[in-house]
């Protein structure tokens, strides 16, 4: 393990290697040396062909998906720090980075870009390669180096492994010696974990995966710990958190079950999410450590498990059943609008016709697609949901179609069966068609047309069936006359085109809201006051729904054993958008409000109460029509607070 050589309270590691050598930086440079290499070595930094380093991504597939998001978080909050973030594969390959400007020259000159190679065989004593060979995490800075060429650096890497243990890749920042900071290392270890964790769900996402600790408060945080099991209840695997935890190895928690270390049976756990609100899980572990959790599984599998013997190995359904969401019934609540596209929708299903859905972002296209999904003959068969836009280019190729079993190494055993098989016998949701790369849409559509699937690295033809809805908020004419959407693919998806109306233009907002204050109380009762719901009436809402109901869950927080959400609930940045909204229509000719002969303080009274007057009341309305914020009308009017 790494033995952190930076004395209390300093700034960066001491620059001379001599003086404070880590006994891990010691051993790494006998190895480097047993390979041959010497410090003024002039290390090979040419990257390896971008046809060998597409594949190199596709082999990471999973790995590179996970890993960007906590990348580009990672690198917020480093940025302007003369230091890029670096992710490579097991061997050290780098293949994917992100970097200051400032400092990509330097990087480029010992070649800190996808396609190199930063093993300890390559490039001596180095955090990423030096972190896969002790499978710790390994801070190396400046001549701690071992070649020359690379003591401008400073570099703090942690490991990423799979289920097992196995290290899978590298997360690393690295940057100008200079610009040294010692709390990086903390942040690429959080980051490396928050990656762990999303791949270990990944992993076993048609498993039963219980999220638990001691404190309820750090559930759903990287603090908690993940174990999964079979729908019978047989133990999988764990987190690193979650072996901490539980107190024993991997190898000994083999022969657990859930009840065996939970205390719980396993057909009481599913009965506890039958139920309407389920709480957290307060369990006693094998070892009398009492801890909360909550769990995931697929209700679907896990009744099929409880009325038999698990006796075979449990193998993960390649299409676990969708968690069934409201109806088209439920989403007509009284807008003439939606009314009739909900029309136009239901004269169509079972017909085999695909449906576009149009609409701006956050106007629930996702949902009504889920609807469609539930009111059709296909309803028991899986929905399946890929946001084209979401996945990078490299990846979706293989997300959509799927790939063979030994297709590359780190693949699933057996393989991947892709979107389109998944949602065999079912529906395939294509969110954001407008993204899809150029160059995949013709494989798209040569699929649609012969319903036939052929994976990655397989030359065998699969036949699939699927009901297609897809949405955007581009315009896909406009993108046809620019040369990025296919003709012959929009005429093929093109067969029912609805749109869904923004939420500004809806005359159905109240309804809307006590529907999702419903859902975002648990089944608690609240409501808005009448001030509130005439301010919803009229913003904007540029995000849509999907504002509205972030909005609102934030209110009932704030609200909290108050039942009248008012404007003392609402956020801040929603106020100021309503304040810098400008004059409301109809609002009143203030110069005629002028009672002759008054004072400046009695006009602009009397020109507040007379707005007031004809805004019914209504502070931030008046405070919009005059031109002024809310605490102006406040301090004027301080009758009003």
């Amino acid at each position: 393990m790494y033995r952190d050589s930076i004395p209390e309270g300093a700034t960066r590691p001491p620059s001379t290697f001599e003086d404070t050598i880590p006994l891990v930086i010691e051993s790494s440079h006998q190895r480097s040396q047993a390979y041959g290499l010497r410090p003024d070595f002039k290390a090979d930094f040419s990257p390896i062909s971008r046809s060998s380093l597409a594949l190199l991504v596709e082999q990471n597939r999973l790995l590179h998906l996970h890993a960007v998001p906590a990348m580009e978080t990672l690198y917020q909050q480093i940025v302007n720090t003369h230091n890029m973030v670096i992710l490579t594969d097991a061997n050290g390959v780098i293949v994917h980075s992100l970097g200051d400007d400032d400092f990509l020259e330097k990087a480029n000159r010992v070649a800190l870009q996808p396609g190199v190679t930063w093993s300890e065989e390559s490039k001596g004593t180095n955090a990423i390669g030096t972190a896969i060979a002790e499978k710790a995490p390994a801070l190396v800075h400046a001549d701690q180096h071992f070649l020359s060429a690379n003591h401008f650096l400073t570099c703090s890497a942690a490991p990423i492994t799979d289920h097992q243990g196995n290290v899978i890749g590298v997360l690393d920042v690295s940057g100008d010696q200079r610009s040294f900071h010692k709390h990086t290392m903390a942040l690429v270890r959080m980051s490396a974990l928050m990656i762990e964790n999303q791949l270990f769900s990944a992993t076993f996402e048609d498993a039963i995966t219980l999220h638990f600790h001691t404190r309820p408060e750090f559930i759903g945080t990287l603090m908690e710990g993940l174990a999964s099991f079979t729908p019978g209840g047989r133990f999988i695997s764990a987190n690193r958190n979650g072996l901490f935890q539980l107190g024993l190895s991997f190898g000994a928690l083999q022969s657990h079950t859930f009840s065996s270390l939970f205390g719980l049976p396993v057909s009481a756990l599913y009965d506890h999410y039958r139920t309407a609100k389920p709480g957290l899980l307060n369990l006693c572990m094998h070892n009398g450590v009492r801890v909360y959790g909550r769990a995931q599984l697929s209700l679907g599998n896990a009744l099929h498990a409880t009325n038999q013997h698990e006796a075979a190995p449990y193998v993960a359904p390649a299409a676990p059943a969708s968690r069934r969401l409201s109806g088209l019934r439920y989403l007509n609540t009284g807008d003439p609008q939606l009314e009739q596209v909900i029309e136009k929708v239901n004269r169509v299903l079972g017909r085999d016709i695909p449906i576009m859905i149009m609409g701006e972002t956050g106007t629930g296209k996702e949902l009504l697609a889920q609807a469609i999904h539930n009111d059709s003959p296909r309803a028991m068969g899986p929905f399946v949901a890929v946001n084209c836009a979401s996945i990078p280019e490299t990846l979706i190729e293989s997300e959509l179609f799927g790939y063979e079993d030994g297709a590359f190494t780190g693949a699933r055993k057996k393989g991947a069966p892709g979107k389109l098989l998944q949602a065999n016998g079912g529906t395939l949701f294509l969110d954001e068609i407008g993204d899809m790369p150029f160059s995949l849409q013709a494989r798209l559509l040569r699929v649609l047309q012969e319903r036939m699937v052929t994976p990655l690295g397989s030359a065998k033809s699969i036949p699939v069936n699927v009901e297609l809805i897809c949405a955007t908020n581009h315009n896909l004419r406009e993108r046809m006359a620019r040369g990025l959407f296919r003709e012959d693919l929009y005429y093929r998806l093109n067969g029912l085109v609805v749109k869904l109306p923004p939420l500004r233009e809806r005359t159905d907002l109240e309804t809307v809201v006590k529907k999702i204050l419903i859902t975002e109380s648990n089944g608690g009762h609240y409501e808005v006051s009448p001030e509130v719901l005439q301010m919803f009436r009229q913003h904007k809402w540029p995000g849509n729904f999907r504002q509205l109901t972030n909005l609102l869950r934030t209110a009932v927080i704030m609200a909290g054993d108050e039942h009248e959400i008012g404007l003392r609930h609402m956020p801040d940045d929603f106020m100021d958008d309503i304040d810098n909204a400008g004059p409301a229509e109809g609002a009143p000719d203030t110069t005629r409000l002028l009672p002759s002969g008054a004072n400046l303080e009695e006009m602009e009274h009397s020109v507040i109460l007379r707005t007031l007057e004809a805004n019914g009341g209504n502070v931030s309305a008046t405070a919009r029509a005059l031109g002024v914020s809310r605490n102006t009308i406040y301090r004027k009017m301080p009758h009003l607070k």
